[in-house]
């Protein structure tokens, strides 16, 4: 299979079971911004409950936040983002086409040139990728404001409200999941890089000293949440260290997490910085406010480092779809499966008549009305029961639940499961228990 095969598979995927659709369709789209459809949202929220209950849930020295997506300009100001968040590009002068200058790669000549027509290219020139917008019925430079680029800064203002209220000591985390929005030159490979896109992040304040300790050690926490949390197959995964040169501004030391995608190769899906104090003395200094942690046993006020393990969702979930994609022969016919954790899976249980049968369709509705408080559930009676649980098997559907014939005298019905296709009869009264067990909760 060919990259663009590869990338047209997932695509159409999407689209056919209701995962992802492009947003503004019946309109022609907009490049870089895409909708989740019924499955794409259960599939989305499922990733943030498993981050959220492994970074907060489960740990005594995190807690959340939520921040708003447009905040005081002067933020990004004193964040550098006004100044520094650019990327480099440059443009077709023939064909107009416009991109990023370090996706541009020389011919077999050693030559620089267009990639779309060959023409000759502009010089490269730095282009912000923030979103400018406007506050209040003015729109002058008195008004600027600006969608937020990062989840980080809410956070690092926050720092001395959250310190204060929850009474936390260092080291402590703040963690938070929401939209940022970032004006990309070239958007693409469908929802691999976005204008619009959801960020979960945490700030981890620590001792200074100590920094580098925490680095590792969460380094080697997120790696295990992608490998055992998500399943992802660790030959697919690489941590990747930032040479001096690639480190951002406020970085000591990064390190990526890194997929190796079937279109780009191994490419980021988590970085964890080592931002050092940063942004907080350069928020200190902006807003002339202290923000700073008192140490009960130096007496002394310090300003804590910061350790930020940071990822999108949406690449998180496309990494997901192609990790868990399997193609494989089943009795002379080909089966694809999503073989998604089942805490994952948008649909935990499928109920399915064996026909669509009016003597078998209100016994099934019944199991449906059953199951229906205790899972995500889906009831199809369309089509022949073969082609069912094919459908369900390509949206990742853990176990598939059957009514027949037979359950109209033994009130009985089959969980048939998705990696094994083994089936198992169990009385309707059990059900929703055995499938419990089955199921671990998201």
């Amino acid at each position: 299979m060919t990259d663009k095969q590869s990338m047209d598979t997932f695509v159409s995927l999407c689209k056919r079971r209701g995962f992802v659709f492009q947003s503004s369709e019946i309109y022609g789209g907009l490049g870089g911004f895409w909708d989740y459809g019924p499955l794409g949202v259960e599939l989305k929220n499922n990733i943030k409950r498993s981050w959220w209950r492994n970074t907060v849930q489960e740990r005594a020295d995190v807690v959340g936040i939520e921040t708003s997506i447009i905040m005081n300009p002067r933020v990004w100001e004193a964040s550098g983002h006004v100044q520094t968040f650019a990327d480099p590009m440059v443009d077709c002068k023939k064909c107009k086409h416009r991109f990023r200058t370090d996706d541009i790669k020389p011919n077999d000549k050693g030559e620089i040139s267009c990639p779309d027509c060959s023409g000759e290219l502009t010089d490269s020139r730095m282009f912000n990728l923030m979103f400018k917008t406007f506050i209040g019925p003015v729109a002058d430079d008195a008004s600027v404001a600006y969608l937020r680029p990062e989840t980080a800064q809410g956070m690092f203002v926050n720092f001395e409200n959250v310190l204060t209220t929850m009474r936390k000591k260092l080291p402590f985390g703040i963690a938070q999941i929401g939209r940022s929005f970032r004006n990309e030159i070239t958007p693409g490979n469908f929802i691999f890089r976005d204008r619009e896109f959801e960020q979960m992040e945490m700030e981890f304040f620590v001792m200074p000293g100590t920094d580098e300790e925490w680095h590792d050690r969460w380094i080697e926490t997120r790696m295990n949440w992608w490998t055992e949390d998500l399943g992802i197959r660790k030959e697919n995964l690489q941590l990747r260290e930032h040479p001096e040169e690639e480190l951002s501004h406020y970085s000591k030391r990064t390190v990526d997490i890194d997929y190796n995608f079937p279109f780009a190769g191994f490419s980021e899906v988590e970085g964890i910085a080592n931002r050092t104090d940063f942004d907080l003395k350069a928020h200190e200094e902006a807003a002339g406010r202290t923000l700073r942690y008192f140490d009960e046993p130096s007496g002394e006020s310090i300003v804590p480092y910061v350790i930020e393990p940071a990822m999108g969702v949406d690449r998180c979930f496309l990494t997901i779809l192609i990790d868990s994609y399997v193609e494989e022969e089943v009795k002379d016919e080909k089966r694809t499966v999503l073989r998604l954790k089942p805490h994952l899976a948008p649909i935990k249980v499928a109920v399915l008549p064996l026909s669509r049968n009016e003597k078998l369709t209100p016994t099934a509705q019944r199991v449906h009305e059953l199951l229906r408080p205790h899972f995500m559930t889906q009831f199809d009676d369309a089509q022949s029961i073969g082609r069912r649980y094919r459908r369900q098997d390509e949206i990742g559907t853990p176990y598939c639940v059957t009514v027949d014939f037979d359950t109209l005298d033994d009130d009985a019905v089959t969980i048939r499961d998705r990696d094994t296709m083994t089936q198992d009869r169990v009385p309707v009264s059990n059900l929703p228990d055995v499938l419990r067990e089955k199921l671990p909760p998201v």
